[in-house]
């Protein structure tokens, strides 16, 4: 059988740049991932440095002119649709050699007191803010769901669990709520992500910024960045930007993946909570019963790759000298950027599960009522009608419950008489004075949520007063992700405007002195 490979080395293999090996495996695939993520970056930096340059006096303001004429007439589609060949070692020296075309050379200078080492950065970085704030955004979609979700089942009574076995009783939308909490920090640390993310490297040039007098703050400004990067060195070889964003994608799709698969539980019908929307299941080519919620399936699978590529970036940072170096650029980038937008992508389709989930209300309730999840409120009510020690009282439950298993009684089937035989197996002295209708009350599971009113506890009450303050505090992270976007849009269109006000000034003196 023939060996089938992508390629094979050809005769001029190693003796011209590039080679066949080297441009398939690294500059091809490099090529691509800029044409498609860095170009626009690209030439909105190219735009920031060169307004910059004018106005410190650096560039002659007709080949500013020029150079801004260049930058806005360069073809994008065409530059973005092309393919790798060689004749350029990347892209920003094929955008390059455009300008100077388009420039008749007038933007010989743009490339004035900078480097691609900077340049490469605050590109990056421009890149990776985008995609943290489009992933902020699915997850407040998310976060939205849920806390409808929550308030919708705030009196939904479930058997909440510990160690896989039935602990107490608890509602549906206080576990809801639990998870938009945790989200909420994921959230968190994603905006944390983007502020670490949004600061300049540009004007750090190579590594030592340069002798010519630019202005860093303003290419800052221009960009739409919060802030510079102060050490110059720093500016080019930090990579804890990339790292944070990886730690952030990770720990979030770990911690959504954990209710999925909770929610997949929930869908056996052995468990029976949870029905998933026809949208989002899928059936089975030979058994006609089967309704596979795969869409949550997705969910988790999807998760885990986010998670793998996080763990990617930061694997491809370790050991890696500190200093401006590709083993945290072309190669690395694109594993963050999947990482995000996969999170992003989960977010949003978990959003539409999750607004669309059916919950089996009576199932849960008669489990609640059939338990022994709200024993311990009687040891608490022995506490407090008997003014026992709380481990006496937990010592005299735990009997009686025991004793109760053997007999296989339901708790609907228990009586304040086992109850007393318990306490007096248990030593206790004198006979139990309690009542049989605090007895019954204390094994009332609807009881139990409803007093539980302390803060972050179950009872409906308590759970929508801390729903109302999680949404006026995603409703500040929406507030700054919208001013966010709103202000990088506005970087980018005062860029354009103020070229094109050069170029019609260049056009109005052409006229006048013809």
């Amino acid at each position: 059988m023939a060996i089938k490979r992508q390629w094979r080395a050809t005769e001029d293999e190693g003796k011209v740049f590039p080679g066949l090996s080297y441009a398939r495996t690294v500059l091809a695939p490099a090529y691509g991932n800029a044409k498609r993520q860095l170009l626009e970056p690209m030439i909105a930096i190219h735009k920031a440095h060169l307004i910059m340059l004018r106005e410190r006096g650096l560039m002659r303001n007709e080949n500013a002119q020029l150079t801004a004429k260049a930058l806005l007439g360069l073809d994008i589609h065409k530059l973005r649709s092309g393919t790798y060949t060689g004749k350029f070692e990347d892209l920003f020296f094929e955008v390059e050699q455009q300008l100077l075309e388009l420039s008749a050379e007038a933007s010989g200078n743009l490339h004035l007191a900078r480097s691609r080492n900077d340049m490469g950065i605050a590109i990056y970085r421009i890149v990776l803010r985008e995609k943290l704030a489009a992933t902020m955004d699915a997850a407040l979609e998310l976060h939205d769901a849920l806390r409808r979700f929550a308030d919708k089942h705030a009196e939904t009574i479930m058997i909440a669990h510990t160690h896989t076995q039935q602990a107490q009783p608890t509602t549906i939308g206080h576990y809801a709520a639990a998870v938009t909490d945790s989200l909420a920090r994921d959230i968190r640390r994603l905006k944390s992500a983007y502020e670490g993310c949004n600061a300049s490297s540009m004007g750090a040039a190579a590594l030592t910024t340069s002798g010519f007098a630019i202005s860093r703050e303003r290419v800052a400004e221009l960009l739409g960045f919060n802030s510079v990067i102060e050490n110059s060195y720093d500016a080019v070889s930090g990579a804890d930007y990339v790292g944070e964003t990886a730690s952030a994608v990770q720990l979030a799709a770990i911690g959504l993946g954990r209710f999925a698969q909770e929610l997949l539980l929930w869908c056996m019908q052995e468990f029976a909570v949870a029905k998933v929307a026809a949208p989002y299941v899928q059936i089975s080519s030979i058994m006609p019963q089967k309704r596979n919620p795969v869409s949550v399936e997705h969910v988790r699978s999807l998760l885990s790759s986010a998670a793998g590529d996080a763990q990617t970036v930061l694997a491809m940072i370790h050991n890696t000298p500190f200093g401006d170096i590709v083993d945290t650029e072309d190669d690395l980038q694109p594993y963050a950027w999947r990482s995000l937008s996969t999170l992003e992508a989960v977010y949003g389709l978990l959003a539409k599960v999750i607004d669309t989930l059916e919950i089996d209300k009576d199932v849960l309730r008669k489990r609640a009522y059939d338990s022994f999840a709200t024993v311990t409120e009687l040891a608490d009510t022995l506490v407090r009608e008997e003014g026992l020690s709380f481990r006496l009282a937990h010592s005299i439950v735990s009997k009686f419950v025991a004793k109760a298993a053997e007999r296989g009684e339901r708790v609907r089937g228990l009586s304040l008489s086992s109850l007393k035989e318990a306490a007096a197996a248990a030593g206790l002295k004198q006979p139990l004075k309690l009542s049989a209708e605090a007895f019954h009350l204390a094994l009332d599971p609807e009881r139990f949520v409803r007093i539980r009113t302390l803060r972050g506890g179950p009872a409906p009450e308590e759970l929508r007063r801390a729903l109302g303050e999680q949404a006026k505090r995603q409703a500040e992270h929406r507030a700054w992700l919208e001013e966010e976007a709103q202000k990088q849009e506005a970087a980018m269109k005062a860029l354009d405007d103020i070229l094109t006000e050069w170029t019609a000034e260049k056009r109005a003196k052409s006229e006048k002195n013809d």
